[in-house]
């Protein structure tokens, strides 16, 4: 019997399996299939348990439609609409970064900084979905938090997930600081564009908004700018923390400094890499 036939008669284990020999992930195959069949995303159990289901045509042409886009460099988020980060569902599309668990370090370093702290004041530039500015809100419901994204796309999709996880972050269009008059901040955190604009990476991230990726010929524009405009929008002793590259700690702290901030210092990601680094205002 021919493939074609037998297609029409797979199960849900069948189905997965065929996903990952074409090349896929497991996890990836597991979150589209679970997408395909209306599942929630975090119930990777209900595979196993419904294995031998048999999955629809109709189903079937679903997934593999999706599977076929995730094989070409779309991100899994984009195809679901949905990621989880800091334990919270966001919604995401095409319009924001498809957010990183990596940029979970910064959230933790953020919450260490504003830790004593009571009522702290906290910008978040770049927002994009929201990730990281309804993360520390979550955290800190007595904390104002800012959001701030030049893309009024992107703030459509950061305002819809603070609206559906009734989060109180306040939201403003500007280019990083240059708009903002609600500061001083005790803290001003940032996952800015990082990559260089030859980055030969940058071909495998072309469904992504460009604009949330490239930075200039070294990647640091964006980093340049914002540590030039943090230094009249902190408080005395109010903090900076950037998430960046892999290799650009050392670029980082080095702008830091010349730009007077102290105790200077880069936190690692789960893999152990220097990404994010940040340090304070001299107060």
């Amino acid at each position: 019997m021919s493939t074609e036939h037998h297609t029409l008669f797979l199960t849900v284990a069948q189905a997965l399996r065929e996903a990952q020999v074409k090349g896929l992930e497991r996890i990836d195959a597991q979150m589209l299939l679970l997408h395909t069949l209306g599942q929630p995303l975090n119930h990777r159990a209900w595979l196993l348990t419904h294995d031998t289901d048999p999955m629809t045509a109709e189903s079937l042409a679903q997934f593999r439609g999706l599977y076929e886009r995730r094989l070409a460099g779309e991100p899994t988020a984009y195809l679901t609409g949905v990621k989880e980060f800091w334990g919270l569902p966001l919604q995401i599309d095409a319009r924001v970064l498809d957010p990183r668990a990596d940029t979970e370090t910064l959230v933790s370093w953020a919450l260490e900084t504003i830790a004593p702290i009571a009522q702290p004041r906290i910008v978040d530039l770049g927002t994009g979905s929201g990730a990281i500015a309804l993360a520390i809100q979550s955290e800190r419901p007595d904390a104002t938090v800012l959001a701030i994204d030049a893309s009024a796309d992107a703030l459509a999709v950061a305002q819809a997930n603070a609206e559906r996880l009734q989060l109180p972050v306040q939201f403003a269009q500007s280019h990083w600081l240059q708009n903002v008059v609600q500061g001083p901040f005790d803290l001003i955190v940032s996952n800015p564009p990082y990559i260089a604009a030859a980055d030969p990476h940058l071909a495998a991230l072309t469904h992504e908004p460009l604009s949330a990726l490239a930075s200039g010929a070294d990647g640091l524009d964006d980093i340049r700018t914002i540590i030039d405009e943090a230094r009249t929008q902190l408080k005395p002793a109010g903090w900076l923390l950037l998430e960046h590259g892999w290799d650009q700690s050392a670029a980082v702290q080095q702008l830091l400094n010349a730009a007077g901030f102290s105790d200077i210092q880069s936190k690692a990601d789960l893999a152990g890499i220097a990404r994010c680094t940040g340090g304070s205002m001299k107060p």
